[in-house]
Parts: structure tokens; C-alpha cells; sequence
């Protein structure tokens, strides 16, 4: 068991190691000088050269990928020197938003899989139909036409909830759809056809054959064969939760990591950006690797492969 276990955390470093090469590579390719991309638009005097002293430019280019490297490590992101705030200090005041637009999005997205799987699995043609054009409209269009879609419904006519800038969870429940919908409908997808290869399994006909009622049966025993695509489309829903929740968090007004990315993509400012990136895969990451893990103790097939 350790086996796998390790050479998945071996892969998960390698990916993170790659993502931080790949960062300093583009960096370093932008077109001209690194300190005036970091500088942005921004003047003052002695600026540039603390950042050729900051970022050791003055040095050769294995030392300052070395150097690079060890404030990674050391939770260094650099300084916004548009906004003249460290990075890290920057996104720790907008990460908590952002983490909460897109668990509750991620939390709704697989109840929302989960219900309307159980209840298509082999049932009806035409419900099933019905169901897979739904998920495919909700997977096609656009994050942003949807949150418009639902403020002008939910906001502008019948006044439920608040446009932007409240406080408490009514503020979160359109984000929060807007973002959930299409995973809900990718999620849903895969989890009805897992589903549906699982009831043709001869367990299920023994079940049956025991007097199980058709509820307890999908929710006891095909729902546990069909969860599984869904833990490993987990990496996938974290990358798109990430993605959407920076159009989003515009949409709605709301504060977060998207806003924050945007408003530094506009001022180009670098540091920022780059740091939402580099934070943006060591998530992605991290939570495929643990996901990938608990893919182990689920399925023994998987350890034996």
C-alpha cells in the first residue's frame, strides 16, 4: 500500500516542481528587461534597482532559479510593487472568499450530480434524455451569461437576493449556482453511466433477488461502484471551480482571489499574477494527489495495478 501511496506524492512533487520551472521560464522569456515587467506601470525613484536586489538580477540565471526557488520555499511570493503590499499578505486577506465561493459551489455541484444520477440510472429513455440535454446546456454555456442570467431574475425582478457587495450566505447563493451548474452537469454525466454499469453487475441481481427496495439498492450499493469516477474527476472540479471563480467574483462584486487576479492582470502586475498561478497549481496538485489517494483505499484493484 505504501508503495503507491509514495509514488503518487513523488508525481505530485514533480508537477509542482515542473509548474515552478515553468513560471520562472516565462518569466524570464517575457519580452524585455525583467525589472521593468515586474516594476509594471509604476515609477519611482531607486524602484528598479531594489528589484534587481530582490530578485537577485544582477546575478547569474542558475542562481536565480536557485534563489527563486528557496523563497518558494520560505512563502516569499515576492512584492506588488503597483499596490506596494507583500504578495503573500495580499492574497491571504482575498483566499478565504475565494475558498468559500468554491467549496459551497463544489459541495452543491456533486449534490446536485448525485441526485439527478440516482434518479436517471436506468430509468426511462426519455427521462434520461431530458437529463443529458440539461447537462449538456448547463455545461456549454457560459459562466458568465448564467450569473447574469440569475441576477437579473433572482436580483433585478423578484429582489431575492442582493446584487453585490452584502454580507452572509444570501450573498453567496447565486455565485455560488453560477459556479456549481456546469460541474453539476459534467459530474451528473458520468456518475449516471458508472451507475448504469454497475446495476448491469450479477451482485445487483443478487441484491435484488434478497427483497432490497429499489432506493436502498442505488443509494446503498450502486452509488458506492459509481462514486468513483466522480473522486477522480475531483482534480478537474477544483481546476474548474478555480477557473470560474474568477469571472464570477466580477460578476457578483464579490471579493476574492479572481477579483484580485483581474485588477492585477489590468495593472500588470506580475508578482501578483504570478503568485496566483504558482498558488493556483499547488492546489490543483495537491488536492488531485489526495484525492488519487483515497482512489487506493477504495478500489483495491488499483493497488494491484
Amino acid at each position: 500500500m505504501w508503495r503507491p501511496i509514495l509514488t503518487r506524492l513523488l508525481s505530485s512533487l514533480g508537477v509542482l516542481w515542473l509548474s515552478v520551472s515553468s513560471a520562472f521560464v516565462a518569466l524570464q522569456c517575457l519580452p524585455g528587461r525583467i525589472e521593468d515587467i515586474l516594476a509594471g506601470d509604476t515609477q519611482y525613484p531607486g524602484m528598479r534597482e531594489a528589484i534587481i536586489r530582490e530578485w537577485g538580477l544582477d546575478r547569474s540565471l542558475p542562481v536565480q532559479y536557485l534563489d527563486f526557488l528557496g523563497r518558494l520555499l520560505h512563502g516569499n511570493l515576492g512584492t506588488s510593487y503597483i499596490m506596494r503590499t507583500p504578495v503573500a499578505e495580499l492574497l491571504r486577506s482575498q483566499l478565504w472568499p475565494t475558498l468559500q465561493l468554491a467549496l459551497s459551489a463544489g459541495a452543491l455541484a456533486v449534490a446536485l450530480a448525485i441526485v439527478v444520477g440516482v434518479a436517471t440510472a436506468g430509468r426511462r429513455p426519455r427521462l434520461r434524455w431530458v437529463a443529458s440535454t440539461v447537462e449538456q446546456v448547463a455545461t456549454s454555456t457560459p459562466v458568465f451569461w448564467v450569473g447574469i442570467l440569475l441576477l437579473m431574475l433572482f436580483s433585478f425582478h423578484w429582489h431575492w437576493f442582493p446584487v453585490s457587495g452584502a454580507v452572509g450566505w444570501r450573498s453567496l447563493v447565486l455565485p455560488a449556482v453560477t459556479l456549481a451548474l456546469p460541474s453539476a452537469g459534467i459530474l451528473a454525466h458520468v456518475l449516471r453511466e458508472a451507475m448504469e454499469q454497475a446495476l448491469e453487475q450479477p451482485f445487483i441481481t443478487t441484491a435484488r433477488a434478497r427483497g432490497l427496495s429499489e432506493t436502498g439498492l442505488r443509494y446503498r450499493h450502486v452509488l458506492r461502484h459509481g462514486l468513483l469516477p466522480i473522486i477522480t474527476l475531483g482534480g478537474w472540479l477544483v481546476g474548474g471551480l478555480l477557473g470560474g471563480a474568477v469571472i464570477t467574483e466580477k460578476v457578483f462584486g464579490r471579493p476574492g482571489l479572481g477579483t484580485v487576479t483581474l485588477n492585477a492582470i489590468t495593472a500588470q502586475d506580475v508578482p501578483v499574477v504570478l503568485a496566483v498561478v504558482l498558488m493556483a497549481a499547488f492546489i490543483y496538485v495537491m488536492i488531485s494527489t489526495v484525492l488519487d489517494i483515497v482512489c487506493l483505499f477504495i478500489d483495491p484493484r488499483l493497488r494491484n495495478r
